[in-house]
């Protein structure tokens, strides 16, 4: 279940942070679902510890998949650059949790 409980922190999060980027636009609305998304995403993140998994592996995993799935998604909705270079840095992002998880 703690991955489970990972999994909507980190699509809760980014929902909140690419609600941010439509609130920032100047749809101020939006900073509901910005606070809402923060909200739900750290309850969630703080069920996903109390269920076993390490603050190392988590806070990792929850971060790193958060800003590949916020670059990726900002490049689709928003057509924000993402270039090569970023997608290679997300790579080694993931290699990165990998290698974390391992160890």
């Amino acid at each position: 279940m703690s991955w489970v409980y990972l999994i909507g922190a980190i699509l809760t999060e980014v929902a909140g942070t690419l609600s941010l980027r439509v609130a920032a636009g100047g749809r101020r609305g939006w900073y509901v679902v910005v606070v809402g998304g923060y909200v739900v995403s750290f309850v969630l993140l703080a069920a996903a510890l109390q269920e076993g998994l390490g603050i190392g592996v988590a806070y990792g995993i929850w971060t790193a998949l958060g800003v590949a799935l916020t670059a990726v998604l900002s490049n689709a909705l928003f057509g924000e650059p993402l270039t090569r270079t970023m997608v290679l840095g997300m790579g080694l992002v993931v290699v990165g949790v990998a290698l974390l998880e391992l160890g």
